[in-house]
């Protein structure tokens, strides 16, 4: 049961420094569970940036503080697909020659989940009791649905929040234009995909747009308010502890 385990939140550097409300919300959903959970407040980066500018040896660093800091935790619940598939995916490929660390590094990804995975996959739950009215869209971040496979999740999650109409919007799986440091060493080409995404939301008549990565929906939400849309972006977290 995970109700007699030890659940770890790692908190994505973003939502840590400009959305702690996310993380707040993740809090709320777990006291609901009646699951105790810890943050330990030594925990960084997950080295992501570094590793997609191709400075390796320094998102190693992050990595073995990353397996320091949550070694002990039987899960790790992340509020970012994104930070989630950095983690399973990529540090098992910065070890893959060094065999004694990649042992311990695949120990404690294999324990590490995104949010709306951890809920319906291991926690076997999908009503929270959540309300809100109002209709919705939801956008399949790159790395949540391409990199962890995880699309029918959140859209079963947000199918039991009472009071909300689910909406899919055209291409919902299409790229935000975001992708960290791309949206800075390409920004044209970055705000050319950001348009055809703001679009579709618009255009799918939906009130909010939710997603499971802050920074597609910070990416997001700032061509809304160029545009002057009223249109606003909601991290899943936040709408399931009806935040």
């Amino acid at each position: 049961m995970v109700n007699n385990k030890k659940v770890a939140l790692f908190i994505q550097c973003l939502v840590d420094i400009m959305f702690p409300e996310v993380g707040e919300a993740m809090v709320q959903i777990f006291d609901k569970l009646g699951i105790p959970v810890s943050c330990p407040v030594d925990q960084t980066c997950c080295g992501q940036s570094a590793f997609n500018s191709g400075y390796r040896d320094e998102a190693k660093v992050a990595a073995r503080r990353y397996v320091e800091i949550f070694k002990d935790a039987d899960y790790i619940v992340c509020p970012s697909g994104s930070c989630t598939m950095m983690v399973r995916r990529h540090y098992p490929e910065l070890f893959h020659n060094d065999q004694k660390w990649l042992k311990r590094i695949c120990h404690v990804s294999s324990k590490t989940f995104e949010l709306t995975e951890f809920l319906v996959d291991v926690m076997k739950v999908e009503d929270l009791g959540a309300c809100f009215n109002g209709k919705i869209t939801y956008h399949d971040s790159c790395h949540t649905l391409r990199g962890l496979e995880i699309s029918e999740q959140p859209r079963k999650l947000i199918n039991r929040v009472k009071g909300v109409e689910l909406i899919e919007m055209k291409d919902s799986d299409r790229c935000c234009g975001f992708g960290g440091a791309f949206s800075v060493k390409y920004p044209e080409i970055s705000t050319s995909i950001l348009k055809d995404k703001v679009t579709n939301i618009v255009n799918s008549g939906a009130d909010v747009v939710v997603g499971c990565d802050i920074g597609c929906l910070m990416n997001i939400q700032g061509m809304l308010c160029r545009m002057g849309s009223p249109v606003k972006t909601m991290h899943i977290a936040q709408l399931l502890a009806g935040v």
